[in-house]
């Protein structure tokens, strides 16, 4: 019982003891554990800056491929697979923390050797992937050219459908992993595409042909007839000079193109039969431009037909020195095959097993230049050394 006018103790608070405990818990809350978070955050944050800018693991320079659609997750767990980093969940929380999660690009990355967390994020951040290149050289087919996108390692996806001959545009083209094989040759298409778009308009006047396709065709001829480029302007103006003459082309290389169907190389002298067979792509035997290109010119190339210079020559054949002589008259033409022969016979004859003169050099004049039958040849010869696909 109590006495009259005295408070019971559970309705005054709690007894002095408890009230001193809860008085230590309340501070302990307030005041010791904030600072003891404090102190292991501040410990956390250190090690961690520590961490990030430290030299990282990588003992050589390493290529890590990040596909596009990747998270921050999977970025740091395929980093840590390729060992150059040994931490990711410290990668994590800095890139979090400097809110650049969004900013990591997909790509083919070249890490230093013991490139930090701290560098690494930058060279993601940056996109500063590795660029792989592709070359096309001048006067491949379309077949061949596709043969070279299909064997390259880098490129992704089938092989597109050969393309039209002539549409693709031959140089060195720069890519990133990922790129697909028919990004590539779409890119070449529309190069080709762009550059006789910008060309075409400044083309000289009264040329033989009116159309780009024509235009094209004989480049593409020009391209096969030479690997000098000092001589493209000039073989560019025999074949324009003939066809203002109605002059048949007489190009071996249209022949090889119709014997190969475009697939590469005759390997091997033209045969009679073959000079004599009438196809679209004899120019020893049907009058103009055969009915498609028979390579994919370079940039120099359509520029010389284009605009050739204005020369009366008629003919070219093989010098011996890699290049051509040209003539205006077939009597000097004869003259300039006669010193050929002379020079094809010196090197067959330091060769162990010389190489037979074509049977297109000892093909008589066509019908539309009205030459004795015992003169030399007329047409345009190849030179002796040839580029991929001649």
């Amino acid at each position: 019982m109590t006495k009259e006018g005295e408070t019971p103790a559970d309705a005054s608070g709690p007894p002095p003891v408890r009230r001193r405990l809860l008085a230590r818990v309340l501070l302990f809350l307030l005041v010791v554990l904030p600072s003891a978070l404090a102190v292991l955050a501040g410990g956390a944050f250190l090690y961690g800056k520590w961490r990030f800018e430290a030299p990282g693991p990588a003992a050589s320079p390493t290529v890590v491929w990040l596909a596009p659609g990747l998270g921050l997750n999977a970025i740091s767990e395929r980093l840590a697979d390729a060992h150059v980093l040994d931490e990711p969940l410290v990668f994590r929380a800095a890139v979090r923390l400097n809110r650049s999660a969004g900013k990591l690009k997909a790509g083919e990355y070249e890490i230093p050797a013991h490139a930090s967390m701290a560098e690494i994020v930058r060279i993601l951040r940056d996109g500063k992937s590795i660029v792989h290149r592709i070359t096309v050289p001048e006067g491949l087919t379309s077949w061949q050219v596709m043969e070279i996108v299909k064997a390259d390692p880098v490129l992704t996806g089938d092989t597109p459908l050969i393309p039209d001959e002539g549409s693709l545009l031959p140089e060195t083209y720069h890519f990133t992993r990922g790129t697909t094989r028919a990004q590539i040759v779409q890119r070449m298409q529309k190069s080709a595409s762009a550059l006789l778009n910008e060309l075409w308009p400044h083309r000289a006047e009264d040329l033989p042909y009116k159309t780009q396709k024509e235009a094209i065709i004989l480049a593409s001829i020009v391209e096969k007839e030479t690997g000098l480029a000092s001589e493209r302007p000039r073989v560019a103006a025999v074949f324009v000079n003939r066809l203002r003459k109605s002059m048949r082309l007489q190009s071996d290389p249209t022949i090889i193109y119709g014997v190969t169907d475009g697939k590469g190389s005759l390997g091997r002298p033209i045969r009679r039969s073959e000079l004599d067979r009438v196809t679209p792509y004899n120019t020893y035997q049907v009058d103009g431009l055969p009915p498609t290109p028979i390579s994919n010119p370079g940039r120099a190339s359509i520029e010389a037909v284009l605009n050739p210079p204005e020369t009366k020559d008629l003919y070219f054949v093989a010098d011996g020195t890699g290049g051509h002589a040209f003539s205006t008259s077939l009597d000097e033409h004869q003259r300039n095959v006669n010193h050929w022969r002379r020079v094809e016979k010196g090197l067959a004859g330091r060769s162990a097993a010389p190489e037979p003169v074509p049977e297109s050099e000892r093909k008589a004049p066509g019908k539309a230049e009205a030459a004795p039958a015992a003169a030399a040849p007329v047409l345009p010869m190849r030179a002796p050394a040839r580029r991929a696909g001649g």
